[in-house]
């Protein structure tokens, strides 16, 4: 509190010195008028002009420091003046023209033309000098005050517009930070050798490699927020050649909330060279869907899961009851869970499987979920290769079980978490997964009270035991970085955008949908690695190298997202999908799920012959 008090009374004495720093400019700039009017000859002023003077200053003087009070010319930070500063003055001297003709008509004033004229300007001009001087003395003040034995940064600024301004200015102006903005790149040619906040405009994308050694930059800021996904990794791609450090300033949304600051920038990431732009997708409505249902999700401690309670909670659900075999992860996201929500959240932990029958069927009977969101499951390709049966047990009889417990228990809706690695499957956890989104098909037609539905997507960045944090913590170690082909490619999405798509389904399900994303380009695994060796700040294969050591048992160099007979549907997404459901004879497949529920108890290595009669496009490897 007293802490407050000196600073609000620091800023009366500030007010108080401007105010009377602007009754001596008005007395002072009409005097000058008059000595300018008679040639620098004070005495040859007439006595009438100077009793006028005398007589017409209390009202000038008093009337000036109302107006500028109205104005709210005392209330400004003058440190920090710009054009809406200016604006105030201007708005304040329009209504003075008024406030002195009106004086001088009153007060019977004879005072020559010229003398109102040059006292107006001079006047003017001294008092928006006098306040942006102090900005002026304050920045040099602060440039001269900083340690120059410190190392420098020299930016280089992409994007010449509103949030490149923005962000230069606070760089400029900010004595908290030691850099020096060098350049700007922008592909407006218009723009090309002007000055923005005084600093040149050097070049386009094509121009930054070559820029950056010219200016001896050491850091580059990507200050372009509304640019297209394509376009962004584009110029990324330009900027990691120079070997600097990247940053990035945040989302359109932000700089329209003026939210475009040095505290705001972030490291260029990974996820900024995916090439497309993030999915979108109505959340609001979509949560508002859940509020004061009872939700389940089953994995809900792993990567997705955790996500898919995290949005869930914020959109109070009567009940979230997360189900998982591993107690760590599901700790983990309790804690985290009740730190946040307290007891304004109606959370219920549960450990078990999905493959115990009795376990899973106590839980859906329990609690009754209107809805469930199924993403408890095997995924690590190499070690299912090795597990065949255990992947069979997880995967697809855990789904089976788990989705026959959800349609007795009267589950409205039944969300499977799928992968582009079902499509003409090479290894045995693609192919589980497969057989998964057939058991929610069947089980769509066999129960007509549950909408059963799947949702497929690529490569999450950033979950466990996916390449990029692999990638990270070998870089940590020096290296080598290893990829397994060189031409190896795969589609990526952000777990935030997989939950944004699990969340749609969810919402939109009609029953038997398979919904896939449309995930712009796949991008190669070796550029990749390469590339997040140089946004860490090293060289590929000089400072960190990378080795290729052939592609793993089951592992495909590219995935697809549908298979040919399933077609494609819109949604009203643009960048969602429906494939549609294959005809199946599901009795059939229900005798095979028997047959593949028996197998999976030996440990014969027959699994994988099986699970090549029923899947028709899995395609096992021959070496495994």
């Amino acid at each position: 509190m007293k802490d407050t008090n000196e600073r609000g009374m620091k800023w009366v004495h500030k007010a108080l010195l401007l105010l009377m720093t602007d009754m001596a400019i008005v007395a002072f700039a009409y005097y000058a008028a008059l000595v300018l009017r008679f040639d620098l000859r004070p005495w040859r002023i007439p006595e009438q002009y100077q009793q006028g003077y005398l007589w017409a200053m209390p009202y000038w003087v008093t009337v000036t420091v109302v107006i500028f009070y109205g104005c709210r010319l005392y209330h400004s930070i003058w440190r920090l003046a710009s054009v809406a500063e200016l604006r105030s003055i201007l708005r304040a001297y329009a209504l003075l023209i008024l406030a002195y003709a009106g004086g001088a008509l009153f007060m019977d004033l004879h005072m020559p033309v010229s003398w109102y004229l040059m006292g107006y300007i001079i006047s003017f001009c001294m008092t928006a000098g006098i306040r942006f001087s102090y900005r002026m003395f304050r920045f040099y003040a602060n440039r001269s005050g900083m340690d120059h034995s410190k190392t420098q940064d020299r930016v280089m600024v992409i994007g010449a517009g509103q949030a490149g301004q923005t962000l230069i200015k606070e760089l400029i102006n900010s004595n908290q930070t030691d850099v020096k903005v060098c350049c700007i790149i922008d592909d407006n040619p218009n723009k090309k050798g002007r000055m923005l906040e005084g600093i040149p405009i050097v070049g386009n994308r094509y121009d930054i490699v070559d820029m950056a050694k010219k200016y001896g930059i050491n850091r580059i800021i990507y200050a372009i927020p509304a640019t297209t996904g394509k376009n962004r990794k584009d110029i990324l791609n330009l900027c990691k050649d120079t070997g600097c450090r990247m940053q990035t300033v945040p989302g359109v949304y932000q700089l329209i909330n003026g939210e475009v600051s040095v505290s705001t920038l972030r490291d260029v990431d990974i996820t900024d060279l995916l090439g497309r732009a993030q999915v979108k997708v109505n959340n609001e409505e979509i949560l508002h869907s859940i509020k004061g249902k009872t939700v389940l999700v089953t994995g809900g401690g792993g990567s997705i899961g955790s996500e898919l309670c995290r949005q869930i909670a914020g959109a109070q659900p009567g009940k979230l009851v997360i189900f998982d075999i591993y107690e760590n992860n599901a700790y983990e996201i309790q804690q985290e869970l009740v730190r946040r929500y307290g007891d304004k959240l109606n959370l219920v932990v549960r450990i078990g499987s999905v493959r115990n029958t009795n376990r899973i069927t106590w839980i859906m009977q329990t609690y009754r979920p209107d809805v469930l969101f199924h993403a408890a499951a095997h995924k690590h390709v190499p070690l299912m290769e090795d597990s065949p049966n255990e992947a069979i047990k997880n995967n697809v009889i855990g789904t089976y079980k788990t989705a026959k417990a959800a349609a007795e228990a009267g589950v409205k809706k039944f969300v499977f978490i799928s992968t582009d690695k079902a499509v003409n499957p090479t290894n045995i956890m693609g192919a589980s997964k497969r057989l998964c989104e057939m058991v929610v098909q069947m089980m769509n037609r066999k129960c007509p009270g549950t909408d059963f539905v799947a949702v497929r997507f690529g490569n999450v960045l950033g979950s466990n035991g996916s390449v990029i944090p692999l990638f990270k913590k070998q870089i940590a170690a020096g290296g080598p970085v290893t990829v397994t082909d060189k031409n190896i490619i795969r589609y990526f999405m952000t777990i935030p955008e997989a939950v944004s798509l699990v969340l749609q389904a969810a919402y939109y399900a009609k029953g038997g949908e398979i919904f896939v994303l449309d995930m712009g380009d796949p991008v190669k695994i070796d550029d990749m690695a390469r590339n997040l060796i140089r946004l860490s700040g090293y060289e590929p294969d000089v400072d960190i190298m990378v080795e290729y050591t052939g592609l793993r048992p089951g592992e495909k160099l590219y995935e697809e997202l549908l298979m040919d007979e399933e077609g494609m549907q819109d949604t009203e997404n643009e960048l969602i999908h429906i494939g549609q459901p294959i005809e199946m004879d599901d009795e059939k497949f229900e005798r095979q799920l028997a047959e593949l529920d028996e197998e999976s108890r030996h440990e014969d290595g027959r699994i994988k012959e099986i699970v090549a009669g029923i899947v028709p496009t899995y395609k096992p490897d021959l070496r495994a």
